[in-house]
């Protein structure tokens, strides 16, 4: 038995606005189920009086709105499903233009339904009857009533997802009319469902689709700490459709004069996913925004700071590198100069400082709204010199295990190393030597902020 169901879908040229830009012209298509099923009844009347009624009562609310075009294009209407099921039927019968509003209604009145139900088809070729756009950042919408579900074996579905991925249209929003559980379904796999069980129920839901066609939203994003206070920001947010994983905003948070998170202009069409670029990353998926409503939304990011120093002066510690990676994980998370404060999710992470040779710190804690200091020792300076060229290489000793620090310099008869404190050996075998006995080994400590002088001959 088939339901009368509204189908709205909404498209764009473009991967979306941004706060700061001007509205762009949005272009609707209605797309309106003439075919046979349509002569059924629904709450006393036949469902194409309804339906033509509840569009006419849209169409005179969209008088009058600024940068705005409309269309429709019609299926199901100019060959009798008795006479054989033709699966083309659908037509544009009102190309998108300004002032359209009786063209629209004039064509829904010479409507007789007739034919069948090709919902795939008709959403395909409504994708090719937006002409490219004037402005070049066009909201393109498309909205389609029917009363059933597809009857020619195509796949809406599918050819929704297709139409998605190619930027044409975004996740359609269902509203269905008395569906039982297997049409439900079947349009679920478009979008959101949304149920309406009778004419008033109805022009809300198509009133809520118009609304979101037409406006922007207020929303607000609020980065909460550890105990749940909205207090972080200056954090950068990505703002993906999920469904289509297309990037719409990027947006630094702020707050207000007031001390309080922003407020931003969000359009509702979209199912957000929105990343939180702090180190690491925070997510918040399946985020809506109700059109006409503020919208508060939380995402927990809680941090503390890390920040380094290193006993007395050395010129050369700016230019250290850190390598942060949490706990217990080899992936990478952010590589730290020496002279930031770097902010950090709340949690313990190891420390890679590539010092010579490497320093390591591992379970690091970051707290609240702290800083964590670490404070490494001040290097020694060891000058190594040899007698002429030669292959050589320098050791750590820990453990009674030599662990490299570094090779020298073939060809340098003096070379100079920032080394960390501790116990060496230098190995040297000068070139013209051509056997391992003339091997030259030497022992040496080096300590903090002192140098050493290791002789390799």
């Amino acid at each position: 038995m088939y339901k009368f169901l509204l189908f709205f879908a909404f498209a764009f040229s473009s991967l979306g606005l941004t706060a700061q830009q001007e509205e762009p012209l949005t272009r609707i298509l209605f797309i309106f189920d003439a075919s046979n099923s349509m002569n059924g009844v629904w709450e006393d009347k036949p469902k194409i009086n309804v339906a033509t009624k509840l569009l006419s009562q849209a169409l005179d609310s969209l008088r009058g709105v600024e940068n705005l075009q409309l269309g429709m294009r019609v299926y199901g209407h100019e060959k009798n499903y008795l006479h054989g099921q033709d699966c083309d039927d659908t037509k544009l019968m009102v190309p998108l233009g300004y002032r359209n509003v009786d063209n629209i209604k004039s064509s829904l009145k010479s409507l007789k339904p007739k034919g069948t139900t090709p919902i795939a088809a008709t959403l395909e070729k409504a994708g090719g009857d937006f002409p490219k756009c004037p402005t070049g950042d066009c909201r393109n919408i498309i909205i389609l009533i029917t009363d059933g579900i597809e009857e020619c074996n195509g796949d809406p579905c599918a050819v929704s997802m297709a139409l998605q991925k190619r930027n044409i249209i975004l996740k359609p929003f269902v509203i269905g009319i008395g569906l039982d559980l297997e049409f439900r379904e079947s349009f679920e796999c478009m979008g959101s469902f949304y149920d309406a069980s009778d004419e008033k129920s109805f022009t809300n839901a198509l009133g809520i689709v118009i609304s979101q066609a037409l406006n922007n939203t207020t929303a607000q994003v609020n980065l909460l700490d550890y105990s749940g206070n909205p207090i972080e920001t200056n954090i950068n947010m990505t703002f993906y459709d999920r469904n289509t994983d297309a990037m719409i905003y990027n947006l630094v948070h702020t707050m207000n004069n007031r001390g309080n998170p922003d407020t931003l202009q969000l359009d509702p069409v979209h199912t957000y996913r929105i990343i939180a670029h702090t180190i690491p990353t925070r997510e918040k998926d399946s985020v809506t925004i109700t059109p006409g409503q503020h919208t508060i939304i939380g995402i927990p990011t809680p941090q503390g700071s890390l920040e380094f120093r290193m006993k007395g002066v050395n010129p050369e510690a700016d230019k250290l590198q850190i390598i942060v990676r949490q706990d217990g994980q080899m992936k990478t998370l952010n590589v730290q100069t020496f002279s930031e404060i770097q902010k950090y999710i709340v949690g313990k992470y190891d420390l890679e400082i590539l010092t010579l040779p490497r320093t390591y710190i591992d379970d690091v804690e970051i707290s609240q709204s702290h800083t964590t200091t670490i404070e490494i020792p001040q290097p020694g300076v060891a000058t190594f010199s040899k007698l002429g060229h030669g292959y050589g290489s320098v050791y750590v000793v820990r453990k009674n295990k030599l662990e490299l620090v570094a090779n020298l310099s073939k060809t340098q008869e003096r070379e100079t190393l920032n080394l960390m404190p501790g116990e060496y050996i230098a190995v040297f075998r000068p070139l013209q030597a051509r056997e391992s006995v003339f091997t030259v080994e030497k022992n040496f400590r080096v300590i903090s902020g002192a140098s050493v002088a290791v002789k390799l001959n």
